[in-house]
């Protein structure tokens, strides 16, 4: 798979956000589950590690749960 970003810490920007909502990945999922998404814990856990890409749908629904603009998940 080719990276898009490979030099902007995605992941790690996703994880300090879900943490600052003070939400485990568990949570996250879930609301991401009711509002369409597939996404598994499993795969949220490799995001945040940064072994796994995001689909833009995925990063669309973060952006609504965590409430914030899409220059937050591309902060270096």
């Amino acid at each position: 798979m080719q990276w898009v970003l490979h030099d902007i810490p995605l992941g790690r920007n996703i994880q300090t956000m879900r943490m600052a909502k003070n939400m485990t990945q568990m949570e996250v999922v879930e609301q991401m589950q009711l509002m369409g998404s597939m996404m598994s814990r499993s795969t949220l856990a490799n995001i945040e590690a940064g072994r796994r890409n995001i689909k833009a749908s995925d990063l669309k629904a973060l952006k609504i749960l965590f409430d914030v603009e899409y220059s937050e998940f591309f902060k270096d």
